[in-house]
């Protein structure tokens, strides 16, 4: 393993364990480098990974740390649920409520799939500390995704495509909204008198730029804090 990744799993403990709490700094770099006998372009590194994975916040003062005890959704980034789900302090469990295939046309066009063909149905449940507070709705294409089980969309999709199946995931276009909770949402997940969901929309690619799934993923809006960044662009 990478001397980065040591370290930067050794802060995302420091993190989950409030040694270093929520909107206190982390010591400096130069601190780092002497306590984990790095260099400053290693630390550097381990910082970088941490603010991919929003444990830390990079200001001018210094790393930030990120609250813990809601979860931060990465939009800008590509990360899977389990990938996020082993940065967290909280007692985290998945439901897979449907698998199957389906013909809408309305998935199969989000999907670029011709018409009569059918699309891989994936609704799964995330608990967070015994609350219901996402639920996501996955459709992949079988013909570029093939093999798919519950087993695997009970553990994780991405682990599959790229370990397994040896496919590189790319990039994903997404699209945020406000949205009226359904009745389906009420009977599934723990809305705590919320009538409001945040729903992320999103087309996910390969590296080849071939378009495999179309997610909407439905989150309770108290829970989560929904994190970009963005640079200034002059015209």
């Amino acid at each position: 393993m990478s001397k980065y990744i040591e370290i930067a799993r050794e802060i995302s403990k420091r993190i989950t364990s409030k040694r270093y709490p929520a909107d206190s700094y982390l010591p400096s770099e130069n601190e780092l480098c002497e306590e984990f006998g790095a260099s400053r372009d290693t630390v550097r590194k381990a910082l970088n990974l941490l603010a991919e994975r929003k444990r830390i916040l990079k200001e001018k003062k210094g790393s930030r740390v990120l609250p813990v005890d809601i979860v931060t959704f990465p939009t800008s980034g590509l990360i899977s649920f389990k990938e996020l789900a082993a940065h967290s302090s909280q007692e985290i469990e998945t439901d897979v409520i449907q698998f199957g295939l389906i013909d809408d046309p309305v998935i199969l066009e989000k999907l670029s799939m011709p018409e009569g063909s059918k699309a891989v149905q994936i609704i799964r449940i995330r608990t967070y500390d015994k609350e219901r507070i996402i639920e996501d709705r996955d459709y992949l294409n079988p013909g570029i995704i093939p093999g798919l089980t519950p087993e695997i969309a009970q553990n994780s999709l991405y682990e599959y495509i790229e370990q397994t199946l040896r496919l590189p995931i790319g990039f994903a276009r997404k699209e945020i909204t406000v949205e009226p909770a359904s009745a389906f949402d009420a009977e599934h997940m723990d809305l705590n008198g919320n009538t409001l969901l945040v729903v992320v929309r999103s087309n996910t690619y390969l590296e080849d730029a071939r378009l495999f799934e179309y997610t909407e993923s439905r989150h309770r809006p108290d829970k989560f804090r929904f994190i970009d960044f963005s640079r200034r662009e002059r015209l």
